[in-house]
């Protein structure tokens, strides 16, 4: 997997740093995503919470560390990600953090916000996670928004406020009958590591104190809950298991993931297989994604791996089965669209235009803030003959990124190109009306 550098870091950012921060970047992965969306969604609706209201944000950063900002926003590291042992224990965490959502925590926090200057990082972290939905880089790949993410002051809750979360975990929890034990060993995989709370500690205790009273009322949780014993979904723990592999083989160095993973096991194979495509070694890693094929062959993401594999490679023609393959075991994967259509448009055959246009439609259906599908669309109306939609598409990017430069260039454009009678007309204006709304770049003097 490369890394796709897009620098979109906000200026209120880089003013409102006034201490050490650490690079991150926002990751893109169709599975991942379904993984983390498969424990979420029911503890988001345990919550009566609105799942398709909540955005969650993968972040590359080995930090153990996961947080809510800026509204319905749900924040978790790869870091945290990769140490969770199985799906529950992540479970815990998203619980937790879906306490200070539904408790209304953000709201109360909105005035230490605004004076820690947080408010200008969440914006900048939401920016760049827009700017980077949809870069021109595949499913699996990570998505580099070059944005940088200050630890400290990140809504550092009250204890009141974390023991409140706690409990709305735990009642999450026993609405989906599960237990609550997976809290309760984060909670002790972050005690036993002995960190201390500094600017060089533990970014989740900086902004969650961990304190011996909230151990002992999850330990007394556990205790009480009737599904204390309550082991966590097969089906569920592999796919954690998958994910975990994945981020290791993507993000760990490639030679300890193979050392390291050198069992049989699908999660192992599937780890090594990313290890040897970035080494490069295409042939071993090819072999290994063909034997997870083989056995497993509607399975969309080991085809959308194949297919990345082969495309990085310049193998372009021979990328489409797969990724062809990947969108009709999951057609409402908006990244596995994406990445199909690109891979057509790559090619360079005319008559692939349609089918790719095809697809981005219905991406950017799916995902309407994927500013890179829009822009990939533009593209390809525009080698349809069809500048109309192809500047509407640009136009739809250009908002996304907040670029008020292009957006008032392919918005003036659409508007010599599309008439009031096109549908599309009144979506036009909305985005005319949006360009005004973007503040306009600073003057050089």
């Amino acid at each position: 997997m490369r890394i796709w550098c897009r620098r979109v870091v906000a200026a209120a950012l880089l003013a409102a740093m006034a201490w050490p921060a650490s690079a991150a970047t926002v990751i893109r992965d169709a599975e991942i995503e379904s993984t983390i969306r498969a424990i979420a969604d029911p503890i988001f609706k345990a919550a009566r919470l609105d799942p398709a209201s909540i955005n969650v944000y993968i972040l590359n950063d080995d930090k153990l560390n996961a947080f809510v900002a800026g509204g319905q926003n749900l924040f978790i590291n790869t870091g945290l990600i990769m140490r969770t042992e199985n799906p529950d224990q992540l479970a815990g965490v998203i619980a937790h953090e879906t306490g200070h959502i539904a408790g209304g925590h953000l709201t109360r926090a909105q005035d230490a916000m605004a004076s820690a200057g947080t408010s200008s990082i969440v914006g900048a972290l939401l920016g760049a996670a827009a700017a980077v939905a949809g870069a021109p880089q595949l499913g699996t790949a990570i998505m580099a928004g070059g944005l940088t993410v200050a630890q400290r002051g990140f809504l550092a809750f009250s204890r009141a406020q974390e023991q409140t979360a706690d409990q709305a975990a735990v009642n999450y929890l026993a609405a989906l009958r599960m237990s609550p034990e997976g809290l309760l060993d984060f909670f002790r995989i972050l005690d036993t590591q002995n960190l201390r709370i500094s600017s060089e500690g533990n970014s989740y205790l900086r902004t969650h104190p961990l304190t011996s009273d909230r151990i002992a009322f999850m330990e007394d949780a556990v205790a009480r809950s009737p599904y204390r014993d309550a082991k966590p979904d097969r089906s569920l723990m592999l796919e954690h298991q998958r994910a975990v592999a994945k981020l290791d083989g993507f993000l760990s160095n490639p030679a300890q993931v193979i050392a390291r993973r050198s069992a049989d096991s699908l999660p192992d194979r599937y780890a090594r297989a990313v290890a040897y495509y970035r080494i490069p070694d295409l042939d071993k890693a090819l072999a290994l994604i063909d034997g997870l094929i083989e056995e497993r062959p509607e399975d969309p993401y080991f085809h959308e791996l194949k297919g990345q594999m082969l495309f990085e490679n310049g193998r372009v023609a021979e990328a489409i089965a797969p990724y062809r393959r990947a969108v009709r075991f999951r057609p409402d994967s908006a990244l596995l669209r994406f990445g199909l259509a690109r891979a057509l448009l790559e090619q360079g055959d005319a008559r692939n235009v349609d089918e790719a246009a095809a697809l981005l439609q219905e991406a950017v259906r799916i995902e309407p803030d994927n500013a890179g599908a829009w822009r990939f669309l533009g593209v390809a109306e525009g080698r349809r003959g069809r500048e109309g939609p192809a500047a509407l598409a640009l136009a739809e990017q250009a908002v996304l990124l907040r670029n008020r430069k292009d957006a008032d260039f392919y918005v003036h454009r659409a508007q010599q190109l599309i008439k009031p009678s096109d549908p599309s007309w009144y979506r036009l204006q909305d985005l005319s009306r949006a360009v005004e709304e973007i503040e306009p770049p600073p003057q050089r003097r």
